[in-house]
This record gives structure tokens, sequence and C-alpha cells, in this order.
């Protein structure tokens, strides 16, 4: 924008003379005696009201604005050295930094750098005019909400500095100019003159910063520190702070504090000696020319004391380098390690990374990171938490905070990213609408996806260094130590993350489905993944077959599956609650449509004309029992069963409970059971209950005959009931009516054990206590009285210490 320091004006000036006046408010400030006076343009104060209480929500953010305002002038001034070397100047003035500096006594921060400077013409243009006609249409537009990338031209970021500041100082020295001083307390007017009173800069600009009553928490060297680790931490220049601290140091004694301690020495000497015997005279006599060698080399040294005191020095803030600038084939393996544990303060070391940069409409770089571990709070407030990733705008931090930065279910990733797209000088929330930021959370959830994929399509293979070990018996241990695979070790942490990205992102949801891993009836205890179980499909197989439950016990020993797996088919395994949700998205994969084997309908593949007509004579056969049985279920008001029928996946059962296609299995029913929030308004989801007959199975023949025999029969009806509620149970189900189904299942046991299930309970016999005699509770009492009073005799007895 042709401004040194980033710095473009806002109002249009007019020159209303040079004497200097008090600033208005009652400010001990005054403009300097001889400065030239300036007033802002009406329509400032409209825009500073924008800024302050709409753009900027976070005060801090006003450091690292002039950071950035500094680093552009460094910038500047390195790039016109580079067609004359002159500008840059010798010794101090070329060295290109940034230094903080705070003053507690008048509550002022300082920031220096030796960039390009500003000429007095440049203090007036970009701090207080401006050229524009367009300010009034900007205003508006902003109210308006529109595009706020316009902001960026209009250099808001310096005036952000009111927001901690009731009086500024810009001080400036440009090649071209004398150094001078802008002041404004952003009430109305500025002021510009010739510094004659502060020493020379050489060249740059210097910002006084004097902070409001409300904004003292800024006059502090951890706080400063603070902002510029976090929003600064990566400017391409070093950024150094004045900081303080206490010391200890060893001094010279004076000549009247040694005179002093002499004194007292030999007063402390002529009393030993009075006390001293003669044989210790003797032993000092002895020693005496030792003693006299001995103080003549030490009167040579100086006697010291040690005194605390308070040492200034200039420490470095940002000496972690942006790696990402670079090209991946210039940054070290150790060099990632560094920057991973600055970025998200661990001591750990990440699974994998993804170092990219992306061109075209929207161009930035990023690293992304996947930690080793979840963190133990990643599911705690899933929808209101945002991503750890850092934004960055030319190496400027602007937020930590984003929601829209990447989808919910990758808020895991670490990492930095830094775009030369988007306008620096927005708010977070501002920012947040902006149309770049879509284009680059599409890009980086395909390169995370990337990066994801290929950790789990590496091959589990020895490491380098087993393969030079000597010793057998110590490369099986390390075998042994390192059987986990990296994506296993990303699964355990963050499989439930994958799983909820196929629920929520429709547009991936095929790739992250690649990235399932589960345990199947083949692969028992190694995760597999969709595209080898349809690897490993039996030909003609036109299904993937799961099944849900609460443990993998309780899946493994499922009814559901007995005819599927003596058929050969692989089933998939589910124990995880989330399991049944991502299901209900993943409807197909690789044109293969998934099958729960505990619903209704499952199909095993086609079937040959004979098989046909087989079944069909045995559903004939069957159907007068499958009728009886729906009615005398209905008449025990036995459960909500929609139909009763012979079941084609049974083989070792005499019968099970599914539910229809579309409504919730057994296992979703007990999960929606036990949401803590969980009412009845979504019943209506409860799928249909069939109920499926094995027509092989002894028990099921033998129930057949007696209904042929005698369908009235009450004792056949409570058998067929009792049948339905046990198959409900092993189905996965609560029992409707606990108590009646416990009730049966007493009275068929009384039946075999030839007990009468109408017999009463015996009544519990009463137990009367006898009486005790008056006298003997008279005697009791008195007993207790002597006890009593023996204790207290015994309390008078004691020794007064010990009560």
């Amino acid at each position: 924008n042709g401004s040194p320091a980033s710095f473009t004006g806002f109002a249009a000036a007019s020159d209303t003379g040079g004497s200097g006046s008090s600033i208005s408010g009652g400010d001990s400030k005054e403009f300097r005696s001889g400065s030239q006076k300036f007033t802002f343009q009406a329509e400032v104060n409209r825009l500073m009201d924008i800024i302050i209480n709409s753009l900027y929500s976070n005060k801090d953010i006003f450091l690292r604005e002039l950071i950035s305002n500094a680093s552009d002038a460094l910038d500047k001034i390195r790039f016109l050295a580079l067609t004359d070397a002159s500008a840059l100047g010798d010794g101090d003035d070329a060295e290109l930094e940034i230094r903080i500096s705070l003053d507690k006594e008048k509550n002022m921060i300082s920031l220096r750098d030796r960039g390009v400077g500003m000429t007095k013409e440049h203090l007036v243009q970009h701090l207080g005019t401006i050229a524009k006609s367009g300010t009034s249409a900007f205003i508006e537009q902003m109210q308006k909400g529109g595009d706020v990338n316009l902001i960026g031209q209009f250099g808001v970021g310096f005036y952000s500095v009111y927001l901690v500041a009731d009086f500024v100082e810009v001080i400036s020295k440009h090649n071209d100019d004398k150094q001078h001083i802008w002041e404004s307390k952003a009430d109305g007017s500025f002021a510009v003159s010739e510094d004659t009173e502060n020493e020379p800069l050489g060249r740059g600009t210097q910002i006084n910063i004097y902070l409001k009553d409300d904004a003292a928490e800024y006059a502090d060297q951890d706080k400063l520190k603070e902002l510029v680790t976090k929003y600064s931490e990566f400017i391409n220049f070093p950024i150094f702070l004045n900081t303080t601290s206490e010391v200890s140091e060893e001094v010279e004694i004076e000549d009247g504090e040694e005179e002093e301690d002499a004194e007292g020495d030999s007063e402390d000497d002529s009393e030993d000696d009075a006390e001293d015997s003669e044989e210790e005279s003797e032993e000092e006599e002895s020693e005496e020319e030792e003693s006299e060698e001995e103080d003549s080399e030490e009167e040579d040294k100086p006697k010291t004391k040690t005194v605390t005191k308070t040492v200034a020095e200039w420490k470095l803030l940002n000496d972690n380098k942006a790696i990402w600038l670079k090209t991946p084939s210039e940054v070290t393996e150790e060099e990632y390690m560094k920057f991973y544990k600055a970025v998200s303060k661990t001591e750990e070391e990440p699974l994998t990374y993804s170092h990219f940069k992306a061109e075209g409409d929207v161009e930035f770089k990023a690293i992304l990171y996947i930690p080793p571990t979840a963190p133990y709070d990643l599911f705690d407030n899933y929808y209101a938490k945002a991503a750890a990733l850092k934004l960055y705008v030319r190496r400027v931090f602007i937020s930590d905070e984003f929601d829209d930065l990447v989808p919910k279910y990758l808020s895991f990733l670490k990492g930095i990213v830094d775009s030369d797209t988007l306008p620096l000088n927005v708010s977070r929330e501002m920012l947040q609408q902006h149309s770049s930021l879509k284009t680059i959370k599409k890009k980086l959830v395909r390169k995370a996806l990337d990066m994801i994929r290929k950790i789990a399509e590496e091959k589990p293979e020895d490491d380098e260094e087993e393969k030079k070990e000597g010793e057998a018996d110590e490369a099986e241990e390390k075998k042994s130590e390192d059987k986990e695979t990296k994506y296993e070790k990303f699964w355990k942490a963050f499989g439930k993350a994958i799983k909820l990205g196929i629920i929520e992102d429709a547009s991936n949801r095929t790739r992250l489905a690649k990235l399932l891993r589960f345990y199947t009836s083949q692969s028992e205890d190694k995760l597999t993944s969709l595209e080898e179980y349809v690897s490993r499909m039996k030909e003609g197989q036109t299904h993937i077959y799961y099944l849900a439950g609460a443990s993998m016990d309780d899946v493994k020993g499922s009814p559901f599956l007995e005819k599927l797996l003596k058929e050969g088919f692989e089933v998939i395994y589910f124990t995880d609650p989330i399991d049944e949700y991502t299901m209900q998205n993943l409807t197909e994969f690789d044109d293969k449509r998934f099958a729960n084997a505990s619903k209704e309908d499952l199909s095993m593949g086609e079937k040959g004309k004979k098989q046909q007509e087989r079944e069909k004579a045995i559903k004939d056969e069957f159907k007068p029992l499958t009728k009886w049985w729906k009615s005398a279920l209905g008449a025990n008001n036995a459960g909500n069963i929609d139909s009763v029928k012979v079941s084609t996946r049974l083989s070792t059962s005499p019968c099970i409970v599914v539910t229809s296609k579309y409504g919730w299995s057994a296992n979703m029913e007990r999960i929606m059971k036990a949401q803590a929030l969980g009412d009845d308004r979504s019943s209506y989801m409860k799928g249909k209950r069939t109920l499926e007959i094995n027509p092989r199975h002894p028990l099921i023949k033998a129930l057949k005959d007696k209904v042929a025999e005698n369908e009235e029969d009450d004792t056949t009806k409570a058998l067929a009931t009792l049948m339905y509620e046990t198959a409900l149970v092993e189905s996965g189900f609560q029992s409707d009516e606990p108590k009646a189904f416990a009730s049966r299942m007493y009275n068929l046991m009384s039946d075999t054990l030839g007990a009468d299930p109408n017999a009463e309970v015996e009544e519990e016999e009463e137990i009367v206590e006898d009486e005790e005699p008056e006298e003997a509770k008279e005697d009791a009492s008195e007993e207790a009285s002597d006890a009593e009073a023996d204790e207290f005799a015994a309390q008078d007895d004691a020794p007064k210490d010990e009560l």
C-alpha cells in the first residue's frame, strides 16, 4: 500500500497551526511546543468505533499488529538495500530487528524497529490523513456486513493500539528526512513535530504506548513475553524484550567494614586465650609460623560479600524458525520433531506428519501432525471444541480457535496453517466468514486423510536397528515390544474420530470408510479393513455382513450368526456403541451393500430352484404353527410381535427375534435406553419384532405336534410364550414384562420338580421373646449407675496433665 510500516490513514487532515495545546480529557500530556497540529475528519470517530468495538474482541492483539507493521517495515528496507546497499547503513542500523521495552514508572511500552522509517509527510499521510475519498463508502459497507477483506487496505492494525493506550507517540527517522514525532490521543486531533529531545534512532520507528488504567496488566514483562510467543513466534526478524532479573554478586568489603570485623575477631581471641590451658598455648606457638604465612596470603586477597542486584538484558523471544516456509526436502527429521514439541508444548514425538504447500486460488503452507495419544477430553464438549491448529497470516499468528478450519472429527490434529491470501487486520469472528477459509478447509481435510491413509498402508516390517542386532533373542524381544503398528496405535487413540467423520462428512465418506478397522469372524485377533474383507468374500457374495453387540463374547456367541458362519461367510464384529450410528450412515462399500445379521430378510446369495421349492414346502408345513403362535403371543400380551416366520439363518438354536429392516436393532435399543437424557419420543424408531423359528429343531417339532393335538391347551400356550421370551433375551432385547417372564419360568420349574405351582408359601413363625422380671431390670440399672460413678472417680484421681 506504499506505507513503510503498513500504516495507512483514516481521515483528511487540516493544518490548524503550530503552537502546542493541551490534549482534551484532562490528561497531563500536552502536544510539544512548536508542533504542527492536525484535526481528524469526523468520520474517523465512526471508523474507530468499528475497529475497537466490532473488529477486535481481544485486546491482546495490539502487540501482534504493531510487530506485524514493524516486520513489514524491516522487509521494505531489506528490499531497498538489494539495489542500494547504503540504504541499510552500518553498525547497529544494519541490524534488522525489533526491540520491546517496558517503563513501569511511566506505565509505558516502547516498540522499536530498524525498518525503513517515515518522513514527516508519511507521518501525516499514513497516521492522520486519508488520500482516498472512499472512507464513507467503506464504513457503510462494513456496517452492512460487506467484504471485510477491504479493511486490509486501510491499515487498521496500528489503531488497535488504542484498545490499551490513552496516548501514543510515534518517533520515526527516514533516510530522506529528519527525525519527527507524531502524537495523538485519538480524540479528534494529532500533532507532528521535529524530534530534538530523544536519542537519534539512526533509522526506523519507535512507538511509545502509554497504557490506560484498565490495561495495567500489559505493564508486565511476563505478559509481553507471553503475547510475543503466542502471536509473533515465527516472525522472520528477531524480537528482543528488555527483561530485568535479580542476581547475586560478590563485591569487595570496604575498609571501614573490614576494621570492625577485625576488632570483633581480636576480642574473641583474647577471651579464648584466657581460658586455654598451658598445653594448648604450646601447640599454638608451634603453629604460629604457619598461621603467619596464611595470614599474609589472606591479606593480599580482597575480602568480599554477596549482594543482590537488578540486571537488565535483552532476551530473544522468537528463536523457533518457521520451518513451513522451507521445502520439505530442506527440513530434517530432527527439525520436524523439535517444531512439533514447540507447537504441542509436549515432549512426545508425533505418530506422523505432513508438510505441504497448496497453490491455486488460495495459497497457503501447512504442517500437520498426528499426536501419539488422544487427549483425555477429546470428545468432551465435542461440538464446542475448536481445532488444535494455529492459523497464521504471513507468519503472524491470528488464532487457534477457528471452528471451521478443519471439521470437528479432525480436531485432534496439531500444527500450523500460514496463508498469504487471508487478510491480516481483522478479528477472528470476521475472518471466520471469509470465503477463502472454505477452500483452505477442503484442502486441509484431503491432506489430513491422505496422511492417515499412508500410515494405514505401511506394512509392518522389522526396524533397521533390529536387522543389525547380532543377538536373535534381543531381536525377538524388540519384535514383541514393537508388534503394534503405527496405524494400530492411531486407531486405538482416534478410531472413534474416524467413525464420527463417516457420520458427519458425507463428501469424504468413501475415503473415511477405507480407514475403518475392526475384528471379524476370520480375523478375531488382528484388525482388518473393508478392502481386505472384500478381497476375502466368497464367490457370489453380494453383501458385507456385520453384527453389533455389547461385547466381543456376546457377538461371537450370537444365534444370528449360526448359518452365516456355517456357510463360511465372514462377519464383522462391532462392539463400540458408536458403530450403530456409523453403520446407519454407511450403506455400501465398493458396490457391496452392508447387511445387519440381526435384521429380517437376511440374504445369503442367490438360491436355486430346488432350494426355493423346499423352503416353500417347509413354510406351508409350519404355517399352522406360525399362525397359532402369533395369536398365542397376542393373547398372553407377550410383547410387540409383528409376525412369526420360518427361519433360514438358524442352525442350532430353536428360535430368535429379529427386527424390521429400517428400525432399531436390539443393540441400538439397548444403547438408546442407556442414554442419560433419553425419553420415549424416539420410540417410533423401534423396529417391529419378528420371531423366526428353526423347523429342524426338536423343540419346535415337539411344539408343532402339541399344537396339532390341542390348540387350546394352556400349558402349550405358556410354553410357546416362554420360548419366545427366552429367544427375546438371547437376541439382545430386554424383556417387556420381566415379572410375567419370571412367573412363567417358576411355573415351568414347579412342573419339572413336581411341586404345586399354586401352593402357598409357608408363613414365617413369629418368635416371642420372654419378658424380663422387674427385679432383674432394677438390678441391671443399679449396676450401670455404679459403673458410671467408678469411672468419674477414676477421672478425678488422674493427673491434671493427663486430663
